[in-house]
């Protein structure tokens, strides 16, 4: 193509796209290379934490469908200490009874008065009695290695959180997945590749991910990052309830702890999408996290440039990303144009359609590299491709949106959720509380007051004036005083 935009004399035009083009496949070729040679971390024979001591499983949820059911026995063939849910007040008797189900000597159900993640997932820390906490969606099915493969990584002392690697379960009962479910198990193998990498290219990962991940309990016990987590604003206005997991990933980095991702069938969870168009509200919610959080590791805090550059680096090119992809077809719509109008002098007019059915193929065909590994597991989604690369450009426009709507800070598929700081609830919660023991304070008092100055109508004069001597016989009751001389003239017995 190059031979044809230099006989239109515009390659100095085209020549930068084309060095764009050149980097980003050389980019995705390391980033394959480093995937191909990672390698997760191992479980020892005697291993320092063992599952039944050491974890605590804890899962945020306002939810109790069927599917927790199925997620809480597959917790349980991990052989966890104890499962933790906490939930909001209205929801705890139906998730009692999911619980009394499956197995109440293991699972505890917690409560907050209002639904809000972070509020929740703190309730659960503080509720922890061991060494790892293990943060679970409620949909999140394990495979019955995913904890010995999980704390494999805490051998390690500075190791302060370990992601896992994830792949899509279908709602449909019979395992059918819709057109967004394919979508998002594409997504799926496209970050399992990219945090792979990262983690074998300098130890880094762009975000821990919440549906499931493990941390040092004495890190989230801190009281500094409680106070934090609990009060994260964007711009110092917008409250933030989701983006949890972006930031206890930001955390460990700030702090000093190292992360590891563990991207194997062994450590392997199955999570539920929405299987219709709401899924492109979840995509947008977790576009404006990664805006938000990006910004902040690379421009406010910057910890990330000195202990993870390749990780930093790839976040730079997240925020090129939407401009170079949509700049693609806009210049070869205009090379298609401008082509058939006019002949070089050593080519013929090419039809427009030529060059837009060749650069349709060639983006095919890389959309299908790409995502190789997952068509060796589901070669019957082949179908889907075509979608994924609309999907693709769609993509690119929904940043660009979310980059100028990071102000809304809702959940998107959950009306009224997400909208309110979750310290804001906890001093709501602590002021109910004092309020009810002001309360409760105030009718002892007044109770004590009224049996005080009232006679009891079933006390007997005898066993009043007994409770008055008490029980030790010390109270002694009062005499009638006599003066001396009635004292000289009492008659002697």
């Amino acid at each position: 193509m190059l031979y044809l935009t230099d006989d239109l004399g515009l390659l100095p035009f085209f020549l930068p796209f084309g060095i764009i083009g050149f980097y980003r496949y050389l980019w995705y070729f390391i980033k394959i290379a480093a995937w191909l040679v990672y390698r997760p971390r191992l479980p020892k024979p005697n291993p320092t934490y063992i599952p039944e001591k050491d974890v605590t499983i804890i899962v945020p949820t306002i939810d109790a469908g069927e599917e927790f059911k199925v997620a809480a026995k597959s917790w349980l063939a991990c052989k966890p200490k104890e499962i933790i849910i906490i939930t909001e007040t209205k929801m705890k008797g139906p998730l009692q009874d999911l619980a009394n189900e499956v197995d109440p000597s293991k699972i505890r159900v917690l409560t907050v008065p209002k639904a809000n993640k972070r509020l929740q997932m703190v309730e659960g820390i503080n509720a922890c009695t061991t060494e790892i906490i293990v943060f679970s969606d409620d949909d999140a099915i394990w495979k019955p290695t995913m904890l010995d493969y999980i704390l494999a990584c805490f051998e390690d002392l500075k190791m302060g959180g370990v992601g896992t690697s994830q792949t899509v379960h279908a709602v449909d009962p019979n395992g059918r997945q819709t057109l967004w479910e394919i979508l998002a198990g594409f997504r799926l193998t496209s970050r399992n590749i990219e945090i792979a990498a990262s983690t074998h290219i300098d130890g880094g990962i762009c975000c821990l991910s919440g549906r499931t991940a493990a941390y040092r309990t004495l890190i989230l016990k801190d009281p500094a990052f409680q106070y934090c987590f609990t009060n994260d604003l964007w711009l110092g206005k917008y409250p933030l309830n989701s983006g949890d997991d972006k930031f206890l990933t930001r955390w460990m980095v700030s702090h000093g702890w190292n992360t590891y991702a563990q991207i194997c069938n062994e450590a392997e969870l199955y999570s539920t999408f929405k299987n219709n168009w709401r899924f492109l509200k979840q995509v947008l919610r977790w576009t404006r996290n990664t805006w938000r959080s990006d910004f902040r590791s690379l421009f406010m805090e910057r910890y990330i440039w000195r202990r993870h550059p390749y990780v930093a680096f790839t976040m730079v090119d997240k925020i090129f990303n939407p401009l170079t992809l949509l700049a693609g077809p806009i210049m070869v719509g205009v090379f298609a144009s401008l082509q058939e109008k006019h002949a070089g002098p050593t080519n013929p007019p090419l039809p427009a359609w030529n060059i837009a059915i060749s650069y349709i193929c060639w983006l095919l065909l890389t959309r299908f590299i790409k995502l190789i590994p997952h068509f060796l597991k589901r070669p019957q989604d082949i179908w889907v491709l075509p979608a994924w690369l609309l999907f693709n450009y769609y993509f690119a426009i929904m940043k660009i949106y979310a980059l100028f709507t990071l102000h809304e800070v809702g959940w998107g598929t959950r009306a009224g959720v997400g909208t309110e700081l979750a310290a804001n609830i906890g001093k709501e919660m602590e002021e109910k509380q004092e309020h009810v023991k002001i309360e409760m304070s105030t009718l002892h008092q007044e109770t004590e007051r009224y049996y005080q100055n009232t006679a009891d109508p079933f006390t007997t004069a005898a066993e009043q004036q007994v409770i008055e001597m008490g029980v030790d016989g010390s109270y002694a009751p009062p005499t009638t005083s006599t003066t001396p001389s009635q004292e000289q003239h009492k008659p002697l017995l």
